[in-house]
């Protein structure tokens, strides 16, 4: 008798909320950056609206080791009855020496063409490229597959993260990542089954009815 085919796992990828920095600075992986008052409430209302799926629908909760991530991943959690656990392969881009800089002296540099038209061909100096960071965001959302067959499951990231794993599952060139448009807080949702992942939700800020458990 064939195996029934494995369901997919739905991974609920949730950007960080806002902090003191955002769309001004390229915090990276520096320590010490906490989500502003702003980026509490949105935290709570992503919670709410997830846990609007129902009770026990999802299997787990896990975030970025940045403190921004866990912060947002805090009241998920808690409205989930889950703990918050951390997973290396969600944290954000090494930007290395660009990490701290200002956004608008970025943007004034040569190479910020290069980042934002063909990131594919791109390293941070110091860090990391984008090519690097997709194999390191999708092979973790395959991990969490592989742990949770069948379930939904958060992962709270960040925006090039997550930008980055839709442009894999929706079969885009990773040089197309960057058209892409996740806002603090907004859940993009991605089914990982046996055969190829499908792109469910993208930047959603609205209600998850559509993804709701039995």
């Amino acid at each position: 008798m064939a195996a029934k085919p494995r369901k997919p796992t739905v991974v609920l990828f949730v950007r960080h909320g806002q902090t003191p920095t955002t769309g001004a600075v390229l915090p990276g992986r520096a320590p010490g950056l906490h989500l502003s008052d702003r980026g509490r409430e949105q935290a709570e209302q992503a919670a709410a609206r997830i846990a609007d799926l129902g009770p026990g629908c999802i299997a787990a909760v896990y975030a970025s080791p940045m403190e921004r991530a866990r912060e947002t991943a805090a009241p998920i959690a808690r409205s989930a009855g889950r703990r918050v656990r951390i997973l290396e392969g969600l944290n954000e881009c090494d930007f290395g020496q660009w990490t701290g800089r200002r956004i608008s002296d970025l943007r004034r540099r040569r190479d910020w063409r290069q980042v934002q038209n063909s990131p594919s061909t791109f390293r941070f100096p110091s860090g990391e490229s984008f090519a690097e960071m997709q194999a390191r965001i999708t092979g973790a959302a395959l991990a969490l597959a592989d742990r949770h067959p069948g379930s939904k499951v958060v992962a709270v990231s960040h925006a090039d993260t997550i930008k980055a794993a839709v442009s894999h599952a929706s079969g885009a060139h990773l040089d197309m990542f960057q058209r892409i448009a996740i806002s603090p807080c907004s859940i993009t949702a991605i089914a990982y089954g046996p055969d190829r992942p499908l792109v469910l939700a993208v930047n959603s800020t609205a209600d998850l009815a559509g993804l709701a458990c039995p």
